[in-house]
């Protein structure tokens, strides 16, 4: 099946138009997050059957087989509409693909995977861990083996939407008496077994979309396992690799530059519009290009994906510069704002409102990976650099210095 890409950006553009009024930003104000939630379960069962979920997916688990592009081009039109889409970000982005990929059970897999794509079960992904920061090998969560099963015991954190979600994927340390990085599988849990309990964490800015997650002799089946025994850290990464593109946002989930521009119109310095400064105008000029340049690394990737080519690491040059930008963008929009910046607007939208955005900028540079493990990824991938001196190379994980 193929579209024309304009026939589909025309496409999306009237059915997000037609539905906006029910579901975008003016029909979320005031909601509950529990009001909020059916919404989106609502409309994400309303995309499914309008054909705009899973669009790069195959037909045969639901999806539109289209490519990469029609997903990318479908979301340009749909960000700045302030859909309630990012309940369902994690699961789709990550978790649910690495299901379809590497789930045994075809038509359990397919079950949930329909299931994700109407927005009537959210998956998580548990990988950070206290003591493990963003060096994802470090973690101590163990699986260990029960006969035939797996009996999990630990604690993961800032894991997204752990509290409404249903299942999630997990990497656990299986050995802990070889090195780091060979001692972890992958699982997918149930995150309504006994045993899990989940605590939300609330942020600087009032959310609680994070959570601390707690495992006490959860018991994993053996056909929970999607990596082979030792071979999870491997599975790790490639889900690593798709966020690096499915959460890829020119803005760094922040106001987009048109509203920065706005700003600096009807604001002023030293008397002038802000707009006719040199040090704005320079930094208008220079986070586009900043954000042109991470919008032409994401097609490049897309268009490898449609070819059947797995995308590079230049994807960490996604979350790095876009946080970043969004960042210095929403501190500038506060200065100019003055004293004004410094109202406070309970539960505005980070993408919207550039105090929210500028308080929620240093959770977006931890997660996913903190700017330290992105710029090693850039150093060693991208441009060839040697590796920084790893003292616990080889050395197996029970006998790292804790």
């Amino acid at each position: 099946m193929t579209v024309d890409l304009d026939t589909w950006r025309t496409r999306a553009r009237e059915w997000l138009g037609e539905v906006a009024p029910n579901f975008g930003r003016d029909a979320r104000r005031g909601l509950s997050e529990a009001e909020d939630l059916a919404l989106a379960r609502r409309y994400q069962a309303a995309k499914h059957d309008a054909g705009f979920a899973g669009i790069n997916w195959p037909r045969e688990f639901g999806g539109q087989g289209l490519s990469p592009l029609h997903k990318v081009i479908f979301e340009e039109e749909e960000m700045p509409l302030g859909m309630p889409s990012a309940y369902f970000g994690v699961s789709l982005g990550m978790p649910v693909p690495i299901l379809m990929r590497y789930g045994s059970d075809e038509a359990w897999v397919k079950q949930r995977v329909l299931a994700a794509l109407r927005g009537e079960e959210i998956w998580c992904q548990l990988f950070s861990e206290p003591s493990g920061g963003s060096d994802l090998a470090a973690l101590r969560t163990r699986a260990e083996r029960d006969g035939d099963s797996w009996r999990l015991n630990g604690q993961k954190l800032w894991t997204t939407y752990a509290q409404h979600a249903d299942y999630g994927v997990i990497v656990a340390r299986s050995d802990p008496t070889v090195p780091k990085h060979q001692g972890l599988t992958y699982f997918w849990v149930d995150m309504k077994s006994p045993g899990v309990t989940v605590r939300p964490i609330k942020l600087a800015d009032g959310k609680d979309h994070v959570n601390e997650v707690f495992f006490d002799d959860v018991r994993l089946e053996d056909r929970q396992r999607l990596s082979p025994v030792g071979g999870g850290f491997a599975l790790a990464i490639a889900t690593l690799m798709i966020e690096r593109y499915s959460a890829a946002d020119p803005a760094g989930f922040g106001p987009p530059l048109d509203a920065f521009i706005e700003l600096a119109r009807t604001s002023e310095v030293n008397g002038r519009p802000a707009l006719a400064d040199g040090r704005v105008r320079s930094a208008i000029a220079r986070h586009y290009a900043l954000r042109a340049g991470l919008q032409a690394i994401t097609r490049r990737a897309m268009l490898m994906m449609e070819a059947g080519m797995e995308p590079g690491p230049e994807g960490a040059l996604n979350k790095l510069v876009a946080v970043r930008s969004r960042q210095r963008l929403s501190e500038l929009a506060l200065d100019l704002m003055g004293t004004l910046g410094l109202a406070w607007r309970p539960g505005a939208s980070g993408k919207e409102d550039w105090a929210t955005s500028w308080l929620d900028a240093p959770t977006g540079r931890i997660a996913g990976g903190a700017d330290e493990m992105l710029l090693n990824t850039i150093a060693e991938k991208v441009l060839g650099l040697p590796q920084d001196h790893r003292p616990d190379k080889g050395v197996p994980f029970n006998q790292i210095p804790v």
